[in-house]
């Protein structure tokens, strides 16, 4: 009787455990993914007061321009600056993943040394108004070093 009553207990359990009041939590938003194509992960950024996560990807040209000392852009360089908001994962504690895509913020460099900056935001309007700041910032970057 005893083990009659355990195994209807654990049953019961494990039954109840998969409801689906977690799996809801989208709140109908649609995730979506960057696909960075041929340029390369250089560096990552979290602002927790915006709650949002960015990633820069870049080309070798970007890359080299942005290990060296001298802040200077080369020609050719192609860099990305992609933002999303994040959220709680739900499968783990504590960690966060990425939600909505908010920008892609382009900075390009010709062969002559020429600098365009563009920005594709998403959910709000253009609200990088000075250029310079912004390419400023993707030049503040330094990458990340693996090993």
């Amino acid at each position: 009787m005893k083990h009659t009553l355990l195994i209807l207990f654990a049953s019961f359990i494990s039954l109840n455990s998969c409801s689906k009041e977690n799996q809801d939590n989208d709140k109908g938003l649609i995730r979506l993914v960057f696909d960075p194509g041929n340029l390369k992960f250089i560096s990552t950024s979290l602002n927790p007061k915006k709650e949002t996560m960015s990633a820069l990807y870049g080309n070798g040209k970007a890359l080299e321009s942005l290990s060296k000392e001298a802040l200077k852009s080369e020609g050719g360089s192609l860099m990305k600056l992609v933002t999303w908001r994040y959220h709680d994962n739900p499968q783990y504690f504590g960690g966060k993943i990425t939600g909505e895509l908010i920008s892609i913020e382009t900075v390009k460099t010709d062969d002559r040394g020429n600098i365009t900056y563009n920005s594709q935001n998403t959910q709000t309007k253009n609200n990088h108004s000075d250029q310079t700041e912004r390419i400023q910032y993707f030049m503040s970057y330094r990458p990340v070093s693996r090993p």
